[in-house]
């Protein structure tokens, strides 16, 4: 589903309705690069809506992970793209380590944005991102935008992240039901994205590393698709491949109504360090506390609504 810019008007929106899809549109690709220790699945694929694949995947040099495009014209698989070749390059031989995370992020966010404001054509462009970048004995995940990750360990299934959205929000502050939020009016706002401001915050995770876990990376062409017990039921086959084809395909019988992106990550070796915890501890680097952020519009609607939240 399209994603919208808090501050533009829903007038200005509605000039520019998304086109139907073409007649053809690429295959499903499939992407696998060896992340250390981990097995790597992906799937990515236009939907039965969109003209283009604006959603990024982003797999190699010890990182997995899916940036979602947003923004006009070409907009948003720019803003995508470059998110992809920024991580890769600024985290290229470094060692994992939440710092060198956070300033990646920041750096790649401020030359999205430096680029936006060069070119009037690109402007509104932005992307989600959500990354895994496994140390020794630690996952460390960064979060930006409605993408997910989810950790499946022992047979349960864990939403990792937080959406930055409305309807996320309002399910945090019991305002909305997760079942409320799914059909929420307002569930394609987000409230923050790469490249759409000159600063950024991404929410940084850890998570102790146990052999055997699977890690579930999605744009919300897929969750969007798909019921919460399809996904976990089907999430959990014991074949990553099996697992990654019934995941798309459930996504596009549907709808597709958006790009699906997805990735399963498998733990072939665990933590390094012996003495495992059994409750494995979660940290979040930023603050509780979210409120409406601008933003930007997805893939085929280059017209931004902004309205102050």
């Amino acid at each position: 589903m399209r994603k919208f810019n808090l501050k533009e008007k829903a007038a200005e929106r509605m000039k520019n309705p998304e086109a139907a899809a073409p007649e053809e549109k690429p295959e499903t690709e499939r992407a696998e690069c060896p992340v250390p220790g981990f097995s790597v699945v992906s799937r990515t694929d236009v939907g039965r809506v969109r003209r283009s694949n604006q959603d990024a995947l982003i797999i190699g040099g010890g990182v997995a992970g899916v940036a979602d495009g947003m923004g006009g014209h070409n907009g948003g698989e720019i803003a995508s793209g470059e998110t992809r070749d920024g991580i890769l390059r600024e985290l290229s031989g470094k060692t994992p380590d939440r710092q060198a995370l956070r300033e990646a992020v920041e750096k790649i966010n401020l030359e999205i944005w430096d680029r936006q404001e060069k070119d009037a054509s690109l402007t509104g462009m932005g992307t989600t991102l959500t990354l895994l970048w496994p140390s020794e004995s630690e996952m460390l995940v960064a979060q930006v935008g409605d993408s997910r990750a989810y950790l499946i360990r022992d047979g349960q299934v864990r939403q990792v992240t937080k959406d930055h959205s409305l309807v996320g929000d309002m399910v945090r502050r019991g305002v909305l039901t997760e079942e409320q939020a799914a059909c929420h009016p307002m569930r394609n706002y987000i409230t923050r994205a790469v490249g759409t401001e000159d600063t950024i915050e991404a929410d940084l995770f850890t998570e102790e590393r146990k052999a055997g876990d699977r890690w579930l990376v999605c744009s919300d062409g897929l969750y969007s698709m798909i019921s919460r017990g399809a996904l976990e039921e089907l999430v959990r086959k014991e074949n990553a491949e099996e697992a990654a084809d019934a995941l798309l395909q459930a996504a596009l019988e549907g709808g597709g109504r958006d790009n699906i992106t997805l990735i399963l990550m498998t733990d072939e070796e665990g933590p390094v360090r012996t003495g495992e915890p059994e409750e494995p501890e979660q940290t979040e680097e930023t603050e509780k506390t979210e409120k409406p952020e601008k933003t930007a519009d997805h893939a085929d609607n280059p017209d931004r609504e902004e309205a102050e939240a």
